[in-house]
């Protein structure tokens, strides 16, 4: 019989995270980018997984220039306070300008095309002697949050000795610019259909975690990126469990 693994009696409390699944349509259907960690990472060593990280505490830095929906509508859809609600779309956009080279911003009415300018920004961001507002305030630039859309939010099980509170985000690639692999996080880097990554993950060419696998077959539905942008679906909290089987030790997903 399965039983559940022991939670802690103080289960570590978790970090707020954002992670954004980055589409483009191709002939083939919608492609998502994804990256390879790097064996050495402390969390997700070696796993296929979307851009994204740990939220900074300046993140929530409120004197971000700021366009499209408010902090406090992401906060009601994540069920989260305004200030971690505004922390997670910065994140969002920060993490994935230092891990895909892609900018989700824009100066007055036109958004960002080339971001080859920006590029010694990036490193100053990735090794954080820059914030994400001091960033686009020196650059000109205002945060776009209405190119993102609010996805899923996945809890690491109590029994994990590092944990997350991962929201998710949908976004397109925006027209101009460039997804690569420039991060020392990842050791590959591609655009694959969801069908396909999954696949790779049932051959044992790759590795996934729970919520990238459910995901990736969640976007199977969609034959374009509008049609996902265009969902409006429920963000409910989602927390696997551990379960032990004889010397075994599988995530079960409610």
């Amino acid at each position: 019989m399965s039983l559940p693994t022991d939670a802690p009696a103080h289960p570590v409390a978790p970090r707020d995270a954002a992670t954004v699944l980055l589409l483009r349509d191709t002939d083939a259907g919608v492609e998502v980018f994804l990256q390879r960690r790097v064996a050495a990472m402390a969390f997700a060593a070696g796993m296929t997984v979307f851009p994204g990280g740990g939220v900074d505490q300046r993140d929530a830095d409120a004197s971000v220039s700021w366009e499209g929906p408010p902090p406090q509508e992401w906060a009601d859809r994540f069920g989260c306070s305004e200030p971690v609600a505004r922390a997670l779309v910065c994140a969002a956009v920060r993490e994935t300008f230092e891990e895909s080279g892609v900018l989700l911003a824009g100066s007055g009415t036109e958004l960002v095309t080339d971001t080859s300018p920006y590029d010694g920004a990036r490193a100053e961001l990735v090794s954080r002697e820059l914030s994400l507002a001091g960033f686009l305030a020196r650059e000109g630039l205002t945060l776009r949050a209405d190119l993102l859309r609010p996805w899923a939010n996945w809890l690491t099980p109590e029994q994990e000795p590092r944990r997350y509170d991962a929201r998710f985000f949908l976004a397109a690639l925006p027209e101009g610019q460039q997804a690569d692999g420039r991060t020392t996080e990842a050791e590959s880097s591609d655009w694959q259909l969801p069908a396909d990554a999954i696949a790779d993950a049932e051959a044992g060419r790759s590795m996934l975690m729970p919520p990238t696998w459910f995901l990736l077959d969640e976007l199977n539905a969609y034959p374009s990126v509008a049609e996902a942008l265009a969902v409006r679906k429920p963000v409910e909290k989602v927390m696997p469990r551990m379960v032990v089987e004889g010397d075994e030790v599988r995530v079960e997903v409610p």
